[in-house]
């Protein structure tokens, strides 16, 4: 045989394995039910779950907060982890700060620290953040208007709202962050054209 053979016949021995363990019998698949696996989603877990929400607030639940409520609940649930000044607490993140305020240098400089305030694109992303994620040691246990509370006070303390601004799901998606516009939104909707 020669040497290429040799290179080859791997490749060609699992081809020939792949190509008799997809032919099988000529059997249907059997599906997780036949060997008692996983269960349906119960329709009250999934809609639990499916909480995503848009740039433009569409998804946005009914509830309020403020700053001064934020302030409280950060100390609370929030500064164990990211400080009490939302200065960040290794290996968490810095929440709190704006600089640089000109430019957008994030690319050139990786030591720069990504904040809500000098980075972030979107409240209701701030907002969706918190409600799926936060706090780090009970996700998803916050109330809305926790959240809202929450949301509020980042913005506040990255002086990009006043601190007696009231955030709801009206007012939430009105609020223009530093950054907006340095991202691109991706409107991609599938098929041979994304890459």
């Amino acid at each position: 045989m020669r040497h290429g053979a040799w290179k080859a016949a791997p490749v060609i021995c699992a081809l020939l394995l792949l190509a008799a363990c997809s032919a099988g019998d000529g059997r249907r698949r059997a599906d997780a039910t036949q060997y008692g696996l996983g269960h349906a989603a119960p329709a009250e877990s999934v809609a639990r779950e499916a909480v995503a929400i848009a740039p433009d607030g569409a998804g946005l639940p009914a509830g309020s907060g403020t700053a001064a409520a934020g302030a409280t609940l950060f100390a609370q649930q929030c500064a164990v982890c990211h400080g009490a000044k939302g200065e960040g607490l290794a290996p968490f993140p810095k929440l709190i700060g704006r600089e640089p305020r000109e430019g957008f240098p994030f690319g050139r400089d990786a030591r720069l620290a990504r904040t809500v305030g000098n980075y972030w694109p979107y409240p209701t992303t701030v907002f969706d953040y918190i409600r799926r994620a936060m706090p780090y040691t009970a996700p998803g246990s916050l109330s809305a208007d926790q959240v809202y509370s929450l949301t509020a006070y980042l913005l506040a303390a990255n002086e990009i709202i006043t601190t007696d601004a009231v955030m709801d799901a009206r007012t939430l998606p009105l609020v223009r962050m530093p950054a907006r516009d340095r991202f691109v939104r991706d409107d991609r909707r599938g098929g041979p054209e994304v890459r």
